[in-house]
């Protein structure tokens, strides 16, 4: 399997910094990698690479996918916990950076702080991967429309609409949206909306690839006529003491039968999980013949063995 070499040694930490071409080419090695290692022919791309994981978050989907995917190409994975590492007794990012860049061909984050990542990828000499910060969940959002082609065969104009907070999540994937073309709004409450700079940039991509960037308050506006329904917790991790006031807040956010029929017939469902079934979606939503979120799970895998090939191999 022959890739682009002009991507590697880069890092993966926002959308925003890749054109719509090289998007498209992730997706296209991810969906070559699912298909190969489908019939037991995955290439070892990464054979004696090693990538460190450094998870300041918990996480189900990011670790196993992260470990299984450079374990499939041929590499190691490294789970680095916070607590273990002299970062969490207050050494400086930067010297943990260009520290582990020695030992390192590769490191995923998943953490808090947005301005952390960007701080270690710039002392660091090898790719970073944000596997997750409060602002952005890049490797989320290219799963994410992985999973839309799949199901849609192109993303070109299609509408994706998400139910709930402006979080990272709808931050990343509004960026892969305007950058592919498609039509994203965005249903939440006054006071939960999307961060404004990320919504202009956004905008002034989508008018150049024929997409839009809608934000709305009523959530039967936003769903007229979707291909994607996606949504997503109404309290992030970190977001736990609020818990009890976003439900009363979220609580016309919530992705039913009802909801969906406003929806196109054929739309699909999509949610990052862990889901609160119930809250945000009902058990009856994500069991039905819409749903698509254990697939979506499952390009996590595809979509960042693409990532870590592209840029570590």
């Amino acid at each position: 399997m022959e890739l682009r070499q002009d991507l590697k040694g880069k890092d993966f930490l926002n959308i925003m910094d890749f054109s719509t071409e090289d998007l498209t080419y992730m997706l296209n090695v991810a969906d070559e990698l699912k298909h190969l290692s489908k019939l037991g022919k995955c290439p070892k791309l990464l054979e004696g690479k090693t990538l460190g994981m450094l998870f300041q978050k918990s996480s189900t989907r990011t670790r196993v996918s992260f470990e299984t995917g450079i374990y499939r190409l041929g590499g190691i994975g490294l789970f680095l916990s916070a607590n273990d590492l002299q970062i969490g007794r207050g050494e400086p990012i930067k010297d943990t950076a260009r520290v582990l860049s020695r030992y390192l061909d590769g490191l995923m984050i998943r953490t808090y702080s947005h301005d952390e990542v960007l701080e270690l990828a710039h002392y660091a000499d090898m790719p970073i991967i944000n596997g997750l910060t409060d602002l952005l969940h890049p490797c989320q959002a290219l799963a994410d429309i992985q999973t839309a082609r799949q199901y849609k065969g192109t993303l070109s104009g299609l509408k994706l609409t998400f139910i709930g907070d402006g979080n990272n999540v709808a931050h990343s994937l509004m960026n892969i949206c305007a950058k592919m073309g498609m039509h994203f709004s965005i249903a939440c409450p006054k006071g939960h909306e999307p961060q404004e700079t990320i919504v202009k940039n956004a905008q002034e991509v989508a008018k150049r690839t024929n997409g839009s960037i809608t934000i709305l308050e009523e959530p039967k506006e936003a769903i007229q006529n979707a291909d994607v329904v996606y949504t997503d917790v109404w309290a992030s991790m970190g977001q736990e003491k609020e818990a009890e006031e976003r439900k009363k807040v979220f609580q016309k956010y919530h992705v039913d039968c009802e909801l969906m029929s406003y929806a196109k017939k054929d739309a699909i469902v999509m949610h990052c999980l862990p889901a609160k079934r119930g809250l945000e979606i009902t058990d009856e939503v994500i069991e039905s013949k819409q749903s698509v979120v254990f697939e979506e799970a499952e390009n996590r895998l595809w979509a960042q063995m693409a990532i870590m090939a592209l840029l570590m191999a």
